[in-house]
């Protein structure tokens, strides 16, 4: 624990907005912000009270739209939710973000800020100064339409499910049956999924052309040329360029494909067939049932505090203040959104775990995923300022994927069989390899897309099958499955939710790696400085945490050859 960060056990008791406050309208809040943006600032104590209650209305508005946006995801059939969350995104959002941009520069036109500790502030000014530089009023009421659009892919898709024996299934459920040691099940499932997202592709393909037109609309106005180099500006990427995400596209392609196209070359020899078809890539190889890790949400919830605890007491302890508090909402449903994620609540300072579990391994490593954000949330929750609470991807993602790698040493509490725990980490193992070219393909893809904004569906459609024949593998055989290869990136929520948000997960999934090599080692050094490194939050530039975590912040050629080469070597183990 680091004692300059301690972690709050309970809701952060307020000190400058009305514990009774209730958040209904822009007139509600108004106050505030006028107090602050009124206030006189003459002293460094008087600036720093100032930034201390600022960060305090933010988590308060932050935690209050975040539980609108659960709420909403939890149950997308329920008009009133959803008329909740978007009465903030367009009544409450925009003058958020106005009066904002006033206190940016009320904080910058104040000379007392130059007596501020540089180091100490360093991210938070210039985070600041950027977001500055890219206000612009003509935005506001884009970016509001943008917040509601995006969530309608999230409607669209949780509506989607297939009829099995008289019963409906959502998709998570229907895709357990591409794990089916029967091939002509496989098939059958991969063909009923497929056709019922093909249903509603051309109204995807509109939903992403309509946000596509809004975003450079927003770029445009705020004097960029594309929105890919207006959303660099926007998450404030300070540490990397975009032509460092090219190396990264560069290093995927030439050390990881390789190895991912191997893992891919054994399953076609494993399962003794002449084509590898795509709904022969999730089955055991050994044609072997699926693995059920759990049977229901309460045992996997149980089993997951007892090995995070393991791991270490107190991360057990995190969790389970979680599941006492109703911060967890694990089981697939109709009508629930579909993914998973891990909301910070920064002011009550417990996070949220939503995920749409069905049984499968797959839920397994998601639920160590969220739990690793969610350890992170509570180890972080100590910095003063919201801003270092917010985590970019790039350290958000490397505390969940390092617990997806730690916590294999765990596992033996969902499995009875050495076997099947052998085979449940030969299939993380086989992931995290498969999942970088993947995330290459989705960045790449996006790179496109919006430095071509005026594209048709067509040739959107061919530029995907042009970036993913680069990292795609060779062994599988799509001949007959044109329309479902060609539309198969609808898949990936990031692209119409959050987008620029994917890259990050390769970059941290290397970090994760290297962690996890680290903790090979020695178990104890790794998971300190691991620990250490997500306390500062995002008090320090990206480097630096990787540094503080005893790692490079790297994805050359010869980094990304060094770790394909460890993981690789893990792998061989168990097989």
């Amino acid at each position: 624990m680091n004692p300059d960060h301690p972690r709050p056990k309970v809701k952060a008791q307020r000190k400058f907005v009305s514990p009774n406050l209730n958040i209904d309208s822009w007139g509600s809040v108004e106050m505030y912000f006028t107090d602050l943006l009124t206030r006189n600032i003459n002293s460094v104590a008087n600036l720093e009270k100032w930034l201390s209650d600022r960060s305090e209305l933010s988590s308060v508005l932050e935690e209050d739209l975040a539980w609108r946006y659960i709420r909403m995801n939890c149950n997308t059939s329920d008009k009133e939710l959803t008329k909740n969350y978007e009465n903030f995104i367009k009544n409450i959002e925009p003058e958020v973000s106005r009066m904002s941009n006033l206190l940016d520069r009320k904080f910058f036109n104040t000379t007392i800020k130059d007596q501020l500790d540089t180091k100490k502030y360093l991210v938070f000014i210039r985070a600041l100064k950027k977001r500055m530089e890219i206000f612009r009023e003509e935005n506001v009421p884009v970016i509001s339409e943008l917040q509601v659009e995006e969530q309608l892919y999230g409607k669209i898709t949780s509506g989607m499910t297939v009829t099995h024996d008289g019963k409906e299934l959502t998709l998570q459920e229907a895709s357990n049956y591409i794990k089916d040691p029967d091939r002509n099940i496989r098939k059958d499932f991969y063909f009923r999924i497929t056709k019922r997202r093909l249903k509603d592709a051309v109204k995807l393909q509109e939903l992403l052309s309509s946000l596509i037109g809004k975003r450079h609309e927003v770029a445009l106005n705020a004097g960029f040329e594309n929105y890919m180099d207006y959303k660099w500006a926007d998450f404030g990427r300070f540490d990397y360029s975009v032509e460092d995400c090219k190396r990264f596209h560069e290093s995927i392609a030439t050390e990881v494909c390789p190895l991912a196209d191997r893992i891919l070359e054994r399953r076609k020899e494993k399962l003794n067939i002449q084509t590898l078809k795509p709904w022969d890539l999730e089955v055991d190889i050994d044609l072997k049932p699926q693995l059920k890790p759990f049977r229901d949400s309460s045992e996997l919830i149980t089993k997951t505090i007892k090995s995070f605890g393991k791991i270490r007491s107190r991360f057990g302890e995190y969790l389970q203040q979680m599941e006492n508090g109703g911060f967890l909402d694990l089981d697939s449903r109709i009508n629930k959104a579909p993914g998973g994620f891990n909301y910070p609540l920064y002011e009550s300072n417990i996070p949220f775990i939503f995920m749409n579990a069905t049984g499968n391994l797959r839920d397994l490593e998601t639920m160590f995923h969220e739990g690793g954000h969610a350890v992170h949330s509570f180890v972080s929750a100590g910095q003063k300022l919201v801003e270092y609470k917010e985590l970019p991807a790039e350290i958000a993602e490397l505390a969940s994927m390092t617990m997806e790698l730690i916590s294999m040493d765990q596992w033996h509490n969902f499995f009875r069989s050495e076997d099947d725990l052998n085979r449940a980490k030969r299939s993380q193992l086989e992931g995290v390899i498969q999942v970088l070219p993947w995330i290459a393909t989705i960045d790449k893809f996006q790179h496109w897309l919006y430095t071509k904004p005026e594209h048709s569906h067509d040739e959107r459609n061919s530029a995907w099958k042009d970036v993913i024949a680069e990292f795609g593998s060779k062994q599988v055989d799509w001949e007959g499955l044109d329309d479902q290869f060609a539309n198969m990136w609808q898949k990936q929520l990031h692209i119409f939710e959050v987008p620029f948000y994917y890259v990050e997960y390769g970059i941290a999934q290397l970090g994760a790696i290297a962690i996890w090599k680290n903790y090979r080692d020695n178990p104890v050094k790794a998971l300190d400085l691991y620990e250490k490194a997500l306390s500062l939050g995002y008090s320090v530039p990206i480097p630096g945490i990787y540094q503080t975590a005893g790692i490079s912040f790297d994805f050359s050629k010869e980094y990304v050859q060094e770790l394909m080469g460890f993981i690789g070597g893990e792998l061989e183990r168990l097989i």
